[in-house]
């Protein structure tokens, strides 16, 4: 398992620490030039205050990393980005690339999402970590498999999980106990917002089956629903048109395994046309690019199974 300490600006972590209702967060950063690559889904990241405060005030489960304008965060997110309005987040941004933005500048920024979030009490004790030299400016990650950081960060993941808990560091995740099958510790798993976020920016801001790329018509679709045993996980996700959408939740559409479109019958028996989807039926839909956040298969096949109509 790996961590990650981030390194926030105190109006920011004051703002969400004062707003417990918010557990899903934006750690921003000014620009989107550099990715984040040094977790994978379900780690823990905690928020480290700068010096000369230098404490861990807090922290969550790592959801992703995706390049949003700065619009596009303030709809997915709104006070998660630690701001009160879309203004406040957007002088907060020129402040940090020491320009002021434009009225009608909207620039991507790096966002680095952050679910099930918890701010620690300023009484308990929080000091930075082994190595974390004042120098560093954004942030420091961790093996936690080195036993000179393991009893460290087992404290702070038992405050992110509200209880002491026995965790195998040297494993991708965790062991049976007491945090066996705790979802917040559950790889892939996404917050709800940052599944929108995450979706969108895989698949490049267009529909995985028509190539449309008018944003405010583009939906994050499961394949497997929530209600029927899914979860917020790229791999369950499709970047869908709104009305492909629907089509794809009734059944109407579908994707098989190898990524090719399928149309039923029933669209044109049902409503007498649909022909721009029949143009396309056995077509290799758009899916991102890394291999592991494409539809799963499982999960294409449960929705074949038990939504397609295939008669």
């Amino acid at each position: 398992m790996k961590a990650y300490l981030g390194v926030t600006d105190e109006k920011w972590y004051r703002f969400l620490a004062a707003r417990p209702t918010i557990n899903e967060v934006n750690f921003w950063r000014p620009s989107s030039t550099q990715p984040f690559k040094v977790l994978t889904e379900g780690e823990p990241f905690f928020f480290k205050s700068k010096y000369p405060h230098n404490r861990v005030v807090g922290g969550g489960f790592y959801s992703g990393f995706v390049r949003l304008r700065i619009s596009e965060a303030w709809e997915l997110f709104g006070e998660g980005n630690g701001a009160d309005s879309l203004d406040s987040m957007r002088r907060a941004v020129g402040q940090y690339r020491q320009a002021p933005l434009g009225p009608y500048d909207d620039p991507e920024i790096g966002c680095v999402l952050v679910r099930d979030t918890v701010f620690f009490p300023a009484d308990l004790p929080g000091n930075a970590p082994p190595e974390f030299a004042p120098s560093i400016v954004q942030g420091k990650g961790y093996d936690l498999s080195q036993e000179t950081f393991g009893g460290y960060f087992d404290v702070l993941i038992g405050r992110l999980l509200g209880t002491a808990v026995e965790i195998d560091l040297s494993e991708p995740w965790h062991r049976p106990g007491p945090a066996f099958g705790d979802p917040r510790l559950a790889p892939r798993r996404l917050g709800q917002q940052s599944f929108k976020a995450v979706v969108l920016g895989a698949y490049n801001r267009r529909c995985a089956i028509t190539g449309d790329k008018i944003r405010p018509v583009l939906q994050a679709a499961h394949i497997r629903p929530l209600t029927e045993g899914g979860e917020h996980r790229l791999d369950n996700g499709l970047l869908l048109r709104s009305d492909v959408h629907t089509l794809y939740d009734q059944g109407y559409l579908g994707v098989d395994p190898k990524h090719r479109l399928l149309v039923s019958r029933r669209l044109r028996a049902d409503f007498g046309n649909g022909e721009q989807f029949y143009a396309r039926a056995g077509e290799l839909i758009g899916v991102p690019q890394r291999q592991q956040d494409r539809p799963y298969r499982e999960f294409l096949e449960w929705h074949l199974d038990e939504v397609f109509k295939a008669v």
